[in-house]
């Protein structure tokens, strides 16, 4: 094989034809689930950068780059000192078990435009016979001196100014450039990481002497290609020993190996090339963009496109042309009796639309292009299999892909940077208007999740394994929020998904605080078994520590959240007279010598007795205080001889929960009408109350540390947000998280459950809903259009369907960066994180080891 190119200089090539190169990596769009007017401007910008390059002829790689299991490890400890995390680096362990054996693969775009002089196909093909010659003959190549560095570089500056849409484009680095070669070499081998040509700074060439000189590149090109090669067994050397292949009974027609054989040092590959040769007339615009959807496929595929793009006033002349044609043949066949062929008036009607469409703006081109798709294999039968599984895709959307028969290796150089075009592979040229090419979908890309960060699960819009991450913890450092929502019916896994991230934020250093409503406290036995002596259990039923405001925070801020709950408590207004009377008694103790709130029963009790206008108030409020404070259930608030929680000691452990069985809540419908929730039993107004208290203390813990993200977990957040004082705590949270380090987890099987503050949640996951009102919500929620048929089917039935194993716990999720995705919880092989995660009820350990699975 001849190396592509013969020096490189950063982002510049220079290719053995004489041409010069310049390849930027593109930043590809977000595509998968996306509004309908999100995708239209998304579509825009991919247009207008078609429209600013009339006249050239840009090469397009998608190129599916290998993904190691040790990257995804070193993600995973990116920005902790894992050395010193031993939990963490076993759950890291433990999720590279998960990933080895599996083809992972990283979706990646490139740009590349020859710079304007002699590239033209005359200068091209001449270029390209004298690059043969002097190979054979041992000729040096031609120069490249100092001045044209200089120029090429300016010229490859202007192309980059006049490239129209707005798309991220970064220079190629010498080693991505070479990478690129080496993919292609090595496809169905062990292939280079593109992360280390990344960080690579060799294969750059440098000035000296006036001159370029380049490090050699000969070893790239130590590769022989043969189409059709076959697999040489130890049977099939003795048998063809016995005479030639050809005469072998066994042997297969060259006509049934379609695919191309690359032997290097690395070892055989198979790789076969498919090139598009018809594309439908006509296509919807949801499911135009064919070569976005090919990451749905379970096998990687790389494409490459040669585009020539014409300018409006000669492609209308082109049109123009045709039509003639048309006529011509259309009053040829009204002479035959047969009559005029159906296909003609079709043809016609395109060709006027497409004129039309070219008429509308002056800054219309037309695209034609040459896409090639490819395939590998490490075995010639998973080669062809991948490739008629492909042909078979392509053909239910009526895109025709062929595998001509002898053009398997000009179609390998055309996925080369610097690769000369073949002639003959003109005839499968496209002819596209820069919409229609735009949404074919080749810049778009359907992603989810962090950088970085807790493995959490796999992207189940992508064919293969791709792992998805998240970290929240690095959402403050980058000015983000790092609170998150659940919302899904019972059942959908949003526990066992607040159990692994909050887990998974201890064993990183961080701190969980949690508030554990469960009649089962389930998420105490969680801690106890997953975070042993790191965990700090508190049994709020069980009133064995005060969390009496005045005394866990004192001053103004124990005062405030004395009247919060207090209003709370009795059901009173803060601007009532009522309230008017509490705030009196709060601010008067909180003043005085060792505040508590028994004290501030006292107050009460004394203005009652003093006589004035308040006197009616305050003796209505010592009575309905005394019931209150004579339950066992609010003694945690009242009773002055518990020892006080401390926010650095009792809850300064890695897990903090606080569980409230036995703590019972008001219905929830009780929430939705004043009288009735002022008619429910005392017991659950008491708990309503003291949670709200409990909520208030996670709070100020979480925010004691900013160095340390603490992330503060309350399911079922209903019980918060019913109320006034519950909906603006969970605001607080919400606004103030991020300054402090911090972010809440809410689950809820609603959305309205969220409060009015929905919209500041970062990270959102919606779990299966059936019901379809608020499956339209938790759409809406995640920013997609509730009223969409398809979205709404997958939520309510697409999404861990009851009863089937091994679909649990799949979401979608819509990260801070505005992606969306469908992704499925994967729970590590961790025996103290598996034991006590699910919930699911005579779900053993040893059964439930086969939830989530390995992918």
């Amino acid at each position: 094989m001849r190396t592509p190119f013969r020096h490189i200089a950063g982002h510049l090539l220079w290719a053995p034809s004489g041409g010069v190169w310049a390849v930027w990596r593109v930043e590809p769009l977000a595509g998968g689930y996306l509004p309908a007017r999100v995708r239209q401007e998304l579509l825009g910008r991919i247009t207008s950068l078609v429209r600013s390059m009339p006249g050239m002829e840009p090469r397009l790689f998608v190129l599916a780059a290998r993904t190691d299991p040790g990257e995804v490890a070193e993600r995973m400890v990116e920005g902790v000192d894992w050395q010193r995390l031993p939990a963490w680096a076993e759950v890291c362990a433990a999720g590279i078990d998960l990933l080895n054996g599996q083809e992972m693969h990283e979706r990646t775009v490139w740009l590349a435009l020859p710079l304007p002089g002699k590239t033209g196909a005359t200068a091209g093909a001449l270029g390209a016979v004298y690059a043969e010659v002097s190979a054979a003959l041992g000729l040096p190549p031609v120069p490249v001196s100092q001045s044209d560095v200089r120029a090429a570089r300016e010229a490859a500056e202007r192309l980059q100014t006049s490239l129209g849409g707005g798309l991220g484009l970064r220079l190629a680095s010498p080693a991505e450039i070479v990478w690129m070669v080496q993919h292609a070499v090595h496809r169905g081998l062990e292939e280079p990481l593109l992360s280390d040509a990344v960080a690579s700074q060799l294969y750059g060439s440098r000035i000296h002497g006036g001159q370029l000189l380049s490090p050699s590149y000969a070893d790239l090109g130590q590769v022989r290609l043969a189409e059709g090669g076959q697999e040489q067994r130890p049977e099939d050397r003795k048998r063809h020993s016995a005479g030639s292949w050809w005469r072998s009974a066994a042997a297969i027609s060259p006509l049934g190996r379609l695919w191309l054989q690359a032997e290097s040092e690395a070892g055989t590959g198979y790789q076969a090339h498919l090139v598009l040769a018809e594309l439908p007339p006509a296509v919807a615009a949801d499911a135009a963009d064919v070569l976005a959807q090919l990451e749905g496929l379970p096998f990687p595929v790389d494409v490459s496109v040669d585009l020539r793009v014409v300018a409006a006033k000669k492609a209308r002349a082109q049109v123009q042309r045709k039509k003639r044609e048309l006529l011509d043949q259309a009053g040829q066949y009204g002479a035959q009796p047969t009559g005029m062929p159906h296909s003609l008036p079709e043809a016609a009607g395109d060709l006027e639309e497409q004129d039309a469409r070219m008429a509308r703006t002056s800054v219309e081109v037309e695209v034609q292009s040459v896409t090639v798709l490819t395939v590998w294999g490490p075995d010639a039968a998973t080669c062809d299999g991948r490739a008629r599984e492909l042909s078979a895709a392509l053909a239910s959307g009526d895109y025709r892909a062929v595998r001509p028969i002898g053009m398997q290796e000009e179609l390998f150089v055309l996925g080369l940077p610097g690769g000369v075009r073949a002639p003959k592979l003109a005839q499968f040229t496209q002819h596209q208007l820069s919409e229609d090419w735009a949404a074919c979908g080749a810049l778009t890309l359907s992603r989810v999740g962090d950088p970085a960060g807790i493995l959490i699960g796999r992207d189940l819009d992508c064919g293969t394994l791709r792992p998805v991450l998240l970290n929240p913890a690095d959402a403050p450092l980058v000015n983000a929020s790092a609170s998150s929502a659940v919302i899904g019916e019972l059942g959908s896994g949003k526990s066992t998904l607040e159990k692994l991230i909050a887990a998974a934020v201890v064993d990183r250093g961080g701190q969980a605080i949690v508030i554990d409503r469960t009649p089962l406290r389930e998420w105490s036995r969680f801690a106890k078994t997953s975070m042993g002596d790191r965990s700090q259990v508190i049994d709020a039923a069980q009133a064995q520590l005060s969390i009496d405001p005045l005394r866990v925070f004192g001053g103004a801020v124990g005062a405030h959240y004395a009247l919060s709950y207090l209003t709370l408590q009795l059901g009173v207004g803060a601007m009532t007279a009522a309230g008017a009377v509490l705030h009196h008694a709060v601010e008067q103790v909180a003043g005085g010598p060792e505040p508590s709130m028994g004290k501030v029963l006292g107050v009460l009790s004394a203005l009652a007795s003093a006589g004035g206008s308040r006197a009616d108030a305050a003796a209505t409020m010592a009575d309905l205080l005394h019931i209150v404070a004579s339950n066992p259930l609010a003694a945690m608030v009242f009773d002055s001889a518990l020892p006080v929680v401390s926010l650095d000691g009792d809850l300064g452990a890695d897990m903090v929960v606080v569980t409230t069985a036995g703590l019972t809540l008001p219905s929830r419908e009780a929430f939705a009408d004043a009288e009735v929730l002022r008619q429910q039993p005392l017991e659950a107004l008491i708990g309503r109350a003291v949670l709200y208290l409990l909520a208030a203390i996670a709070r100020q813990a979480a925010f004691t540390d900013p160095t340390r993200f603490c992330l503060v977990s309350l399911d079922e957040v209903y019980w918060l947000t019913s109320s006034a004082e519950g909906a603006a705590l969970v605001h607080e949270i919400l606004h103030d998280g991020r300054k402090h380090g911090a972010g809440v987890f809410l689950g809820a099987h609603d959305e309205e459950e969220l409060g009015k503050d929905a919209g500041l949640v970062a990270y959102r996951f919606l779990a299966r809903t059936t019901d379809r009102t608020r499956a339209a919500k938790g759409l809406r929620f995640l920013g997609l259009d509730g009223d969409d048929e398809d979205l709404l089917r997958l939520v309510t039935t697409g999404l861990s369907p009851v009863g089937q194993a091994g679909r649990e716990g799949e979401m979608l999720l819509r990260d801070p960066r505005m992606q969306v995705g469908r992704i499925q919880v994967i729970t590590p092989e961790v025996p103290r994180l598996r034991e006590q995660l699910f919930t699911t009820p005579g779900r053993t350990p040893a059964a439930a080891a086969s939830h989530g699975g390995t992918p």
